[in-house]
């Protein structure tokens, strides 16, 4: 049997924004962004290399809108692993990604922990080889 995670949903305020922010700030690919209907957009994006993509889905009512930013209540959301944690935070940096804190090294790797631009946390992570 083999099973994998293909996609996870994540709310957004405006398509286009969260295109832009994913494909220039974080370097992700753009994989697919086909119109469904007048409102709606099926849009895919992912990290370079990556297997899992993120759906992203146009929040479409009160409760939608009001967990965007904070879809996992404040914790950590995601987890982007990379193979060269400095060359990855530089270029964030570079692009307006707001850091929560230093890097640090821990002993899984290195690590520091970002803001979106709807404010979910993630983790930007060199895992210890």
């Amino acid at each position: 049997m083999k099973q994998f995670l293909a996609h996870l949903t994540y709310l957004v305020r405006d398509y286009d924004e969260a295109i832009h922010f994913f494909t220039n700030a974080m370097q992700f690919e753009l994989l697919e962004d086909t119109p469904l209907d007048e409102k709606k957009r099926w849009v895919l994006v992912r990290p370079r290399g990556g297997q899992t993509a993120l759906l992203l889905a146009k929040a479409d009512s009160p409760e939608q809108a009001a967990a965007i930013g904070n879809q996992t209540g404040g914790r950590v959301f995601l987890f982007l692993h990379t193979d060269d944690f400095w060359r990855d935070y530089r270029y964030m940096k570079s692009q307006g990604v707001q850091f929560m804190e230093d890097p640090r090294q821990e002993v899984y790797g290195t690590v520091a922990v970002f803001s979106d631009l709807y404010g979910n946390k993630w983790d930007l992570l060199q895992p210890q080889s």
